[in-house]
């Protein structure tokens, strides 16, 4: 069993709210977000923009195409190098292009997706409301965080944002070491 992965929780409130409790309750999928959303914020207003537009998109693209395929693959170690290396990008801040900042923004969204289409059963008729949960929590809790980054241009707000993104990186090393061990 892959470690800090889980699968679709059942809240008793439907397909709707179980998705959401999935985003919040699957580690590397919740560390992603936060490290693209800060990073978006900090490429200011026009990074915000993108990655409201493609992330949310290339999530429920990937999460139809896992669940039409329906594999059971986790995708662990790649997963956990790119949630690591967008927490770098934080921590670094760096200025990235449009192109590198969508390219990053919509694989990472295809993957994430694809994974979390693999652990979702498919609706048999119908919108599934699992999805439509988990594409609204991405697109809710990215556009908050990236706006709220973009918008401040305070010194120590935005060295808070560059320590988030350290921590995004050292849970990732650290979920690394421990894939690596087992």
């Amino acid at each position: 069993m892959p470690l800090l992965f889980a699968h679709l929780m059942q809240t008793g409130f439907g397909g709707f709210y179980d998705g959401i409790a999935h985003l919040f309750l699957t580690p590397s999928d919740l560390l992603l977000v936060l490290g693209l959303a800060l990073l978006a914020g900090q490429q200011g207003p026009q990074g915000g923009r993108l990655l409201l537009t493609l992330l949310p998109l290339s999530w429920w693209i990937g999460l139809a195409v896992g669940q039409l395929w329906g594999l059971d693959l986790t995708l662990a170690l790649l997963s956990t190098v790119l949630f690591t290396s967008v927490g770098v990008l934080v921590a670094l801040s760096l200025r990235l292009s449009v192109q590198v900042l969508a390219f990053t923004v919509a694989g990472s969204g295809l993957l994430f997706g694809l994974i979390n289409g693999f652990t979702m059963p498919s609706a048999s008729s119908g919108l599934p409301l699992d999805v439509l949960g988990v594409v609204s929590a991405v697109a809710l809790l990215s556009v908050l965080i990236s706006a709220q980054v973009a918008a401040t241009r305070s010194t120590s707000f935005c060295i808070a944002v560059r320590v988030a993104g350290s921590w995004i990186a050292a849970a990732g090393m650290m979920s690394l070491g421990l894939l690596l061990k087992a």
